[in-house]
């Protein structure tokens, strides 16, 4: 089997420090970007992602911008997208989904929650 190539979109660099060191440890390879432009210029090309974390609230475009985005590339509308927010209210997660992410993990992170969503979008690519 070979290692799942996962995307971190998170304006904040201690959240994606501790997201690739966490995913690394488990033998996942881990790319990241700070803005969801950026983000979106990388799924653009070729590179390999296999499954992308996103942060919901981010300056300039945030993750309910971004996600129908990313949707609409023409080589991304399968790759999984879990929507990670401190946003953890009635009625969030449902806000995630109807932008388009396949499911939504709150802020502070579930490991194993977390691992979970990830093994289960192995069964989905």
């Amino acid at each position: 089997m070979t290692k799942k190539k996962v995307l971190i979109i998170d304006d904040d660099a201690r959240n994606i420090f501790a997201l690739k060191a966490t995913l690394k440890a488990k033998s996942y390879d881990c790319l990241s970007c700070s803005s969801a432009q950026e983000a979106l210029d990388l799924l653009k090309t070729d590179a390999v992602v296999d499954v992308i974390l996103i942060d919901m609230m981010m300056p300039e475009m945030d993750g309910y911008d971004a996600i129908p985005r990313i949707k609409n590339l023409e080589n991304r509308e399968k790759t999984p997208i879990y929507a990670v927010t401190a946003q953890a209210m009635v009625g969030d997660r449902e806000k995630c989904l109807r932008a388009g992410a396949t499911d939504y993990i709150a802020k502070p992170i579930d490991v194993d929650r977390l691992l979970q969503l990830l093994s289960g979008s192995e069964r989905l690519s």
